[in-house]
């Protein structure tokens, strides 16, 4: 996967303004594979299919592949289930199976296009063959304000079975642009449309820009005639036997990982050395074979001041590995207690001495961040994640105040790690880590020594700010 800054070149460099559109279809271009697929497999979890249902679906499906039918024909035939539901409750459903399924299927490329594109002042647009309650989640998640689509047929608050013609499908995609276009004062012949779809070429062919993401076997020959740039996304989707080789590798590493640390600590006597280079060469080798690399700002911030409580934003579970390779040695990580049996990373985290809290029980929580104290005064950094839970989206969560409290007990400061795109390795519930370049920030220390407890909530506000400006940008 090239780097975000090797992707986003051309923008980053290009012209700036709202004049200038980017227009972003859905299938295979924002997601990877088919969205409507996701509400199919929520329909069978729910509510199971009669084999009435599959043979209607079926049937329609394979009538709209041979082009005997329109997209919107094709709509109806399959939509007949959520006749008689309101707006609200399809909007419900569509932020439902977003979160539960579409959520990571967002191309990180795509999704790096989208911010570089914003940056700009760029126009963005979703422009899409799907409904508003398929896509609007999406739309909302990468703060694209405009969104163009098919419209369903609405009668005294409930969906009448019906698709509102034109369709934007085909002819219709570039109907809708060039409308906006004259009433938002675009300029077409300067902006960018990205599909994968021979069925865009009426959009394709009145933009300046066009842009070919995963494109279909007919839409990449046209490109190839016409000169169109490619693009080729692998990092969502089934993953590659060059990926799965890499998790077992990552796994298998294991096995090395503890040959090194035990000698270590055997030889200096000290069990703290051996679980540091065991975890450190554990992280380093998982990084190397998944093919994740580092791109750190700031990096001399996690030597300078020592110990002290190194926070991080926890997007992935491929966090703590980061923050391993990073922070390398002489700390001792807090995570919750459901780790504290997971296989593999579980033990790994036990021999490295790891605090594990009840996140349930407040006042087990307070006791057990005792012996991570005890640990910063005995020269040992700590590194906890303040949002105590991971988030499948940028999204910060709200900041718990342990790390905090404790940075002020034993008097060291806090460091910000800011992981700004973890996700793109391994999102939320993800079990293949993807080869990536992760962008991180290490802000310099905070100190904490003048921290008065009146005031906590108010320095723990001025930090979660930070991150957010970060992640932001």
């Amino acid at each position: 996967m090239p780097s975000r800054k090797e992707l986003t070149q051309e923008i980053d460099r290009g012209p700036s303004g709202p004049k200038i559109a980017a227009f972003f279809d859905v299938d295979r271009t924002l997601l990877a594979g088919f969205s409507g697929l996701a509400f199919l497999k929520e329909k069978f979890a729910t509510e199971g299919f009669s084999f009435g249902d599959v043979a209607k679906a079926t049937a329609g499906t394979l009538r709209f592949g041979a082009k005997q039918t329109s997209f919107p024909s094709f709509l109806e035939e399959t939509s007949t289930d959520l006749v008689g539901l309101t707006e609200e409750e399809l909007l419900e459903q569509g932020e439902r199976v977003f979160a539960k399924h579409l959520v990571t299927d967002i191309y990180p490329e795509s999704r790096a296009l989208v911010e570089a594109h914003q940056r700009r002042g760029h126009t963005v647009a979703i422009v899409s063959s799907a409904t508003h309650f398929q896509i609007d989640a999406l739309a909302q998640e990468l703060g694209i304000e405009h969104v163009f689509c098919t419209e369903l047929e609405f009668r005294k608050g409930k969906f009448t079975g019906k698709v509102k013609r034109p369709a934007c499908w085909q002819e219709g995609k570039a109907v809708a642009a060039s409308t906006f276009a004259d009433r938002h004062d675009v300029d077409l012949g300067r902006s960018y449309f990205y599909t994968d779809s021979h069925d865009d070429l009426a959009l394709l062919d009145i933009v300046g820009k066009p842009r070919l993401v995963n494109p279909d076997s007919d839409l990449a020959r046209v490109g190839s005639r016409r000169g169109w740039p490619v693009y080729r996304f692998s990092s969502r989707g089934s993953p590659s036997r060059r990926e799965i080789a890499g998790l077992f590798g990552a796994l298998a590493s294991l096995g090395p990982a503890a040959m090194v640390g035990l000698p270590a600590a055997l030889a200096s006597g000290s069990l703290r050395k051996g679980a540091d280079l065991m975890l450190s060469t554990f992280a380093e080798l998982t990084t190397t074979m998944t093919g994740v690399e580092l791109n750190v700002e700031g990096e001399e911030h996690l030597w300078s001041h020592r110990p002290a409580v190194f926070i991080f934003n926890h997007q992935s579970g491929l966090d703590p590995i980061l923050m391993a390779r990073l922070t390398q040695r002489d700390v001792v990580g807090v995570a919750k207690k459901e780790l504290e049996n997971a296989p593999i990373l579980g033990a790994l985290m036990k021999a490295a001495g790891v605090v594990f809290v009840d996140r349930g029980d407040r006042t087990k929580a307070i006791e057990a961040m005792r012996p991570a104290v005890e640990a910063i005064r005995e020269g040992l950094s700590v590194v906890i994640a303040p949002e105590g839970t991971r988030s499948a989206t940028k999204q910060l969560g709200k900041f718990k105040k342990g790390a905090f409290r404790m940075a002020m007990a034993a008097g060291v400061p806090i460091v910000p790690v800011i992981l700004k795109n973890a996700l793109d390795a391994l999102p939320r519930n993800g079990m293949v880590i993807r080869p990536a370049t992760v962008d991180v920030l290490v802000h310099p220390p905070i100190p904490t020594s003048e921290w008065k407890h009146e005031d906590l909530d108010r320095h723990i506000a001025e930090i979660e700010d930070l991150y957010r400006e970060a992640l932001a940008g």
